[in-house]
């Protein structure tokens, strides 16, 4: 049959029909305006009848579009298409099957076994659609009524999908391939839905949680409200905001807070930026921006006083602090000082600053600087990291709760550095007075004043401490105690704090001030008193066993009482037997063991020592022992545990004339050692030290030099002079007196060179029982520190060359002296 179609005849639908219809003028320009073009039509199409035309909505240029309503009659195919004339014309043959050709379809198997896997999928699609639009009822009477080689074109209509699909569906004319396409294109429909059910159920149960949460904390409130608990009824967010009001914030930081605040009022609790933002908030409130101690008012001879019992001796660093309260009682606003106690360890470095901080009368917070390698310990963290937090120094005076405590950097030689940064540097802010006012930390992102914080550091050496950092501070070096300052420490400060430790009082337990001497001189050679200590308690424990042995062997004996009486002891003769009731006297058994401590307390004597303390560890004929044979010389070292005696071993081998050196020496040392076996074969003539035919030292030997105790190591220029008293000693066959040590470094042409750590070499000599003590001439100014029983129980002898060494080495004199007067 012939058709006038339209330009929508590939349609498949009256509403898609309609929307691509066009009028006749836009017809005849849309042909007039390229005549040469070639429309390509499908060859297949749908047959439609018009049901309804009307016109369109007018557009501002003047276009009119019409809406025609069309229903679809049939599936046909184009056999001829004229294009002559305004409109197309073609001829077409129908492509629908006879109802014999179609009931001959339906009894094919896989026809059915189609039809079922589309009505489930369908029916599965119809009810999701039930629930959401309550439009199912319609739509399942079309199921059972129309047949399904129709339904799949209706079902497949009312999708969205692409213009491709809706030509290979309309090319479907074979019923079982149409409704086998039909049947995915619905499947694929239904997952979708699916999906985004899935999805709008999971957004949908968060809303719900969080709406149910809100709900239940407005109940919360409401029911605080009937209750009248006015405590609980503040509102947590304005607290905080009358806590920061009360904080005494500078003006630019509080409006910062405000800030933070206001961002904070319109997050929700379960957003994640909200915990951070409110605790970052609770710092700002926290931290003493204005509050500081209430100082008492200075009284220098209270403060003076007040050292005096805490520690005994230390004479400079007690000035140092009274003059510090000299200018705050001049000037009370001066800035506080930055001190760094540098010492061996055990003398007292931290407790001092504890000491300071309680004349003073301000709080004291220490900060453990040992082994910090990240610069975030000083600086803090950035906030955008991951659980970020501030530094150490806004923590502890967050803790504290005052500006200007006293705060004790310890350890600040043992920081560390690697890829997070270096501490050290970031000090250099924190103690420098001119920063340290407007003092950055990264996690509190607003200036602190550190000004007013008096900082105390300690450490073991200065080496480590690079020079920037400790030109900030003051260093004030404790390089340790004398024996009687360890006396005097041990009986008004140890004994008393061991024996309170240990349950103990002097009832108990006496320690004489002569077993203290020998507990020094046998037992501990230290620059500290943490050895002392140790072996106090050591006799505490040992007496606190006893005291408890006989204070129960009291108790049992005072309970049973002896039973005296004739009659009674006639019958225990005769073997009679007796029943016996002992009837307590009520005596309290604290009151007898105070009578037996009272009676009978234990004195500690040189037996109970050895017993407990073991046999003696040292003894003051070490060095006299050491020296005994010719090639051994005593040295003093500087060590980070205050100074120490070191001995010097050298003997010769048959060899090839070769240098040996052992003991873990370094560079320095050992070039030390070849410098003074230089010198010694550079004077053998003057030295007298071989036969007039040898003219080398060292033919046909090895010199070997030791340094005893070889797992420790050692380093220094100032062994120089006591290497060469070694070799002249060797080689000359001669013994250097035992009471006599050397320190000082020396040059290839003899001179002898100042150096450092005197005041702790003297005070190690003092403690090894040596006499004589050697030094370079220009290390006179350095015995001003040393205390004055110390210089006074010490020979100092000084040196401007090897010679003087030489000559105050050895028992009447330089080795080629002797030979000199031997001659004459």
């Amino acid at each position: 049959m012939d058709s006038m179609l339209s330009q929508g005849v590939g349609s498949e639908s009256g509403e898609r029909s309609s929307n691509v219809q066009v009028s006749t003028s836009d017809a005849h320009k849309v042909d007039g305006k390229n005549p040469s073009e070639v429309i390509h039509w499908h060859n297949r199409g749908v047959a439609a009848r018009a049901l309804h035309l009307s016109r369109g909505v007018e557009k501002p240029s003047g276009r009119v579009t019409y809406i025609v309503v069309l229903e679809g009659l049939c599936r046909f195919n184009i056999e001829e298409l004229n294009t002559r004339g305004p409109y197309c014309t073609a001829k077409i043959s129908p492509l629908e099957m006879t109802k014999s050709e179609m009931e001959q379809v339906e009894q094919d198997p896989d026809f059915v076994t189609l039809s079922r896997q589309f009505k489930a999928i369908a029916m599965e699609l119809i009810s999701i659609l039930e629930q959401k639009q309550k439009t199912g009822g319609r739509i399942k009477v079309l199921l059972e009524t129309l047949p399904f080689h129709k339904l799949a074109d209706i079902f497949v209509a009312s999708f969205e999908i692409s213009f491709e699909e809706q030509l290979c569906m309309l090319d479907s004319v074979d019923p079982k391939v149409r409704l086998s396409k039909a049947t995915e294109l619905v499947d694929r429909h239904l997952q979708s839905i699916r999906v985004a059910e899935k999805i709008t159920q999971k957004v949908e149960g968060q809303l719900s949680k969080s709406q149910k949460e809100y709900l239940l904390r407005q109940q919360m409130r409401a029911i605080k409200e009937e209750l009248g608990d006015n405590d609980d009824d503040e509102d947590d967010l304005a607290s905080l905001e009358r806590k920061m009001q009360n904080a005494g914030m500078p003006s630019n930081i509080w409006k910062h807070g405000q800030r933070e605040l206001r961002r904070l009022k319109k997050m929700q609790p379960q957003q994640p930026g909200y915990n951070s933002s409110r605790v970052y908030l609770d710092l700002l409130a926290d931290l003493p921006w204005q509050k500081a101690s209430e100082e008492q008012e200075l009284d220098l001879k209270a403060a003076k006083d007040h050292l005096d019992c805490d520690h005994y001796g230390l004479v400079k660093i007690k000035q140092r602090i009274i003059e510090h309260l000299a200018v705050r009682k001049l000037k009370p606003d001066a800035r506080g000082p930055v001190l760094c106690f540098v010492g061996p360890p055990g003398v007292g470095k931290t407790s001092l600053a504890s000491s300071i901080a309680a004349a003073l009368g301000r709080k004291f917070i220490r900060i453990s600087l040992g082994g910090v390698k990240d610069e975030a310990d000083i600086r803090g963290h950035r906030r955008t990291y991951i659980g970020s937090m501030p530094g150490r120094l806004i923590d502890g005076l967050k803790r504290v709760g005052v500006c200007n405590p006293v705060m004790l950097l310890d350890e600040i030689d043992k920081t560390g550095s690697d890829v997070r940064g270096d501490p050290a540097s970031a000090l250099l802010e924190v103690l420098d007075p001119e920063q340290n006012k407007s003092f950055n930390d990264h996690y509190l992102n607003v200036p602190f004043d550190l000004s007013k914080v008096i900082f105390v550091a300690t450490a073991n050496r200065m080496q480590p401490i690079p020079p920037p950092l400790l030109d900030r501070m003051e260093v004030i070096e404790l390089p340790g105690y004398t024996a009687e300052e360890k006396l005097r420490i041990a009986m008004q400060h140890l004994i008393p704090r061991v024996l309170d430790q240990h349950g103990l009082s002097s009832a108990f337990l006496q320690i004489p001030e002569d077993m203290v001497k020998l507990v020094i001189q046998r037992y501990t050679r230290e620059a500290g008193v943490r050895n002392l200590e140790r072996n106090l308690a050591a006799l505490a424990r040992a007496a606190a066993v006893r005291v408890a042995e006989r204070e129960q062997a009291v108790s049992v004996s005072k309970d049973v009482h002896k039973i005296t009486s004739p009659l009674l002891d006639n019958r225990l003769a005769e073997g009679a037997e007796m029943e016996m009731e002992v009837i307590p006297m009520g005596v309290n058994n604290h009151e007898i063991s105070n009578a037996f401590r009272i009676a009978s307390p234990l004195v500690v004597d040189e037996a109970m020592l050895e017993k407990i303390l073991g046999p003696p560890r040292f003894d003051d004929q070490e060095a006299a022992d050491r020296v005994a044979t010719p090639g051994v010389s005593v040295g003093l070292v500087w060590t980070a545990f205050g100074g120490e005696v070191q001995f010097v071993e050298a003997t010769s081998v048959v060899g090839n004339g070769e240098l040996h050196l052992t003991g873990q020496l370094g560079d320095v040392i050992k070039e030390s050692a070849q410098i003074a076996l230089t010198w010694v074969r550079a004077r053998v003539e003057d030295l007298k030290l071989a036969a007039a035919e040898e003219t080398d030292l060292l033919q046909g030997k090895d010199i070997h030099i030791h340094f005893p105790a070889g797992a420790v190591p050692k380093d220094g220029p100032s062994a120089g002079v006591t290497l060469v008293t070694a070799l002249v000693s060797l080689f000359s066959q001669k013994n250097v007196r035992a009471d006599t040590a050397m320190t000082g470094e020396m040059t290839l042409r003899g001179l002898v060179l100042p150096v450092g750590g005197v005041k702790d070499k003297v005070l190690a000599a003092h403690r090894y029982g040596i006499k004589r003590v050697i030094l370079p001439e220009r290390n006179l100014k350095d015995l001003v520190e040393v205390p004055a029983d110390v210089l006074s129980s010490l020979e100092i002898l000084v040196a401007k060359r090897m010679e003087d060494v030489l000559e105050h080495a050895f028992d009447g004199g330089c080795p080629w002296r002797q030979h000199q007067h031997s001659k004459l």
